[in-house]
């Protein structure tokens, strides 16, 4: 922005402006070459860029704020010895390349006229409307004698929350540091790396989320030159070399050319050389540089159903890379961008890449939000929400996922280098998924995202008391990390005292996640180890009674009666390992001492005899008393749960109330935040074992109960 404005030997600007007479800056400026009614000549290039993408749009209002920037700014010098009206109106040409429509190129040849002259708010206000004075005041910067050392970060913050309205601020921007970075080498060298560093750490990130792919570009490969000028210095050799060289690229395209002419598809099948930083990553990638890893070809048709029979074609013509086929038309990036990627191997081994889009797809690519024109006209909001109507992170391209998620955490980072820090951690999280409700709505995330960040993503703070959750139907820790088209269901303690424990920031990723939980745990420094932490102590394990059934030695008496076996007279007692009850499906086998053992029919100790040449015997429950007689039913119940305060008295209760004892109880240390519970229980009447474990399973934290199944050893 103003960074290079100089205006030797004025005096320092007073807080309070006096007021200007426009008209009269504006009859002024109007003496020259131009006469009055008609452009300036100095706007004539970006008027004729701008006519390329907008035939009928009207230019007075172009004319007038050129009028007010250069009698303005007059005087003013930028370091290089420019008059400083030549930097708004390089920043208004690279937006009027890109597409932008006319009032943000009105206020980009206003965006430094608040910031360094004495034009007020109120005035731009007054000539210019509410939206290009939104604009203006979103770009300017916070003045140091205010915020010190603060004022950079609290720029950037005030910057975003404009963007947050109305994404054309962050556009602006952009076009404004990248003509300043086309420019550095005035600068003194410690400066140079300064402002690169947060170029590379905020404004190319923020480039890429909103799809302008042709000023990230140009800003990574400035930054590259800056930061690590050795490896700029071997990429441009190596590109410098490969332009001399044969490009073996041409020979591919040709053929591709052919191929879609002899299938009848019209088609522009260009070269595009790559960009500086893109040679670099694919040197490092594959270590030696191919002929065709200085370039990609670009396919441009004219419907989206072109696309996909372009790639027919290419891939029945040539040998595809199938590992290097993408559907980005089906499934768009966040940031807008679609086209097929595939590879291809050409007439003699050549591997090149191919990009197929359409001209409109194309132009989006380039320019991202900019080539949306004005987003918040009502045919344009329309259409993008017609557009992409299930998916919350791209059906508004004016307001995308990544940005709403950066102003909620925002709020909450109030100190300065709290946000600067947390910024930057969250724009180098360069890649995006998409998981599902079970609601039927979306999340976006960064990838690598915990179950943790999909809490407080959904939740807020209210996520305070997530107890676990279900990933795709099964169940899932807090810590388990999504991948892109999950369905996760959160699971939400009852308890409203619930919060999380320090492991949690070990598993978030978003920084909305890390500053909920760390002020949760600053606020509320005892319970620190809280239940998701250290679980609440859990009772030794106690070792079962040497008649328990977990055991293998069941008690006879009423409970063997109850069962009848092919072969009278043997013994009977019911397995351990799986505690039969009525009406279970049963099956015996024949142990040492002649004894039946009876197990469940699904145990799996069953189909363990049975590969053994264990004889199976034929068992049944006695039709009279087995559920009479039965007094003494054991069964052993397994309950998984999360762990929590009060939660082993809740299951205990849940017990008793369904008036079965305990007999013997196993409580395993937690893991993962998990705690596995193994109860032996006896039931005054196996009728009501459904009922006991649906009342287990209500228990809040409880998310299943089942029968034991582990194996008993053979007698």
């Amino acid at each position: 922005m103003s960074a290079e404005a100089t205006n030797p030997g004025a005096p320092l600007r007073k807080r309070s402006r006096p007021r200007i007479d426009l008209r009269r800056l504006g009859r002024v400026a109007l003496l020259g070459p131009a006469s009055r009614g008609r452009l300036p000549d100095a706007i004539g290039h970006v008027a004729e860029t701008h006519r390329a993408h907008y035939p009928d749009a009207d230019l007075n209002n172009l004319r007038r704020a050129y009028v007010l920037a250069e009698s303005s700014h007059r005087g003013q010098m930028r370091k290089s010895g420019e008059p400083y009206i030549t930097h708004p109106l390089a920043v208004t040409l690279i937006l009027a390349e890109l597409g932008a429509e006319t009032t943000t190129l009105t206020a980009s040849l206003l965006h430094d006229t608040v910031e360094d002259t004495e034009v007020t708010l109120d005035q731009v206000r007054e000539e210019f409307g509410d939206e290009v004075c939104y604009l203006v005041d979103g770009v300017t910067k916070l003045e140091k004698v205010d915020y010190g050392a603060a004022a950079e970060p609290e720029t950037f913050r005030k910057m975003l929350v404009a963007t947050g309205n109305d994404v054309r601020v962050m556009s602006i921007k952009l076009a404004d540091r990248l003509h300043n970075m086309r420019t550095l080498g005035v600068m003194r060298p410690e400066k140079q790396e300064r402002i690169a560093k947060v170029t590379r750490d905020v404004l190319i990130p923020l480039a890429e989320r909103l799809g302008v792919q042709a000023l990230k570009t140009e800003l990574e490969d400035l930054v590259f030159a800056i930061l690590h000028p050795e490896e700029y210095e071997d990429t441009r050799a190596l590109i410098t070399a490969s332009e001399k060289a044969q490009d073996p690229l041409a020979e591919i395209a040709e053929s591709v050319r052919s191929t879609l002419r002899d299938a009848g598809i019209t088609a522009e099948v260009l070269i595009r050389p790559r960009h500086f930083v893109s040679v670099h990553r694919v040197r490092i990638k594959r270590g030696e540089l191919r002929g065709t890893d200085f370039g990609r070809l670009l396919v441009l048709v004219g419907e989206d159903a072109d696309c996909y029979a372009v790639l027919g074609e290419l891939h029945t013509c040539f040998t595809p890379v199938i590992s290097e086929f993408k559907d980005f038309i089906a499934a768009p990036k966040f940031n807008l961008y679609q086209s097929l990627h595939t590879a291809v191997v050409g007439p003699e081994g050549a591997v090149a890449e191919v990009l197929i889009r359409t001209h409109q797809m194309h132009k989006v690519a380039e320019a991202g939000v900019v080539a949306l024109g004005n987003p918040y006209t009502p045919d344009n909001a329309t259409a993008a929400l017609q557009a992409e109507p299930t998916d919350g992170e791209r059906a508004d391209p004016t307001r995308p996922g990544w940005l709403s998620r950066l102003l909620d955490w925002q709020e909450s980072a109030t100190d300065p280098d709290t946000f600067w820090t947390t910024l930057r951690a969250d724009l180098a999280q360069d890649r995006e998924i998409t998981v599902f409700r079970t609601d039927g709505g979306t999340l976006g995330l960064p990838a690598g995202a915990s179950c943790v960040d999909a809490a407080y993503a959904q939740y807020g703070e209210e996520a305070h008391g997530c107890i676990g959750a279900r990933v795709n139907g099964r169940l899932a820790t807090l810590s388990t990390v999504l991948n892109d088209g999950d369905t996760v269901q959160l699971l939400l303690a009852q308890d409203a005292s619930s919060g999380p424990s320090p492991e949690w920031l070990d598993h978030a990723r978003t920084p909305g996640a890390r500053i909920a939980i760390t002020g949760w745990l600053e606020a509320n420094p005892g319970d620190a180890q809280g239940p998701h932490g250290s679980r609440p102590a859990s009772p030794r394990p106690q070792t079962q009674p040497a008649d328990d059934p977990a055991n293998g030695r069941g008690k006879a008496g009423g409970r063997a009666a109850s069962v009848a076996v092919d072969g009278p007279g043997a013994p009977v007692r019911l397995a351990g390992c799986c505690t039969p009850v009525p009406p279970d499906d049963i099956i015996g086998f024949t142990v040492r001492g002649g004894a039946v053992t009876v197990h469940r029919g699904e145990c799996p100790a069953v189909a363990r005899m049975r590969s053994l040449g264990r004889a199976a015997v034929g068992a049944r429950w006695n039709d009279t008393g087995g559920w009479s007689d039965a007094a003494d039913y054991r069964v052993t119940l397994v309950a998984e749960s999360f762990g929590r305060p009060r939660l082993l008295a809740d299951l205990t209760e849940a017990i008793a109330t369904a008036d079965a004892a305990i007999v013997a109880a196993t409580v395993e240390p937690p893991s993962e935040q998990r705690v596995r519970h193994t109860y032996t229980l006896q039931l005054p009447d196996a009728a009501g074992l459904p009922g006991l474990m649906r009342a287990m399973r209500d228990v809040p934290g409880v998310y299943d109960v089942s029968r034991a199944q582990q194996p008993a050893a053979t007698a």
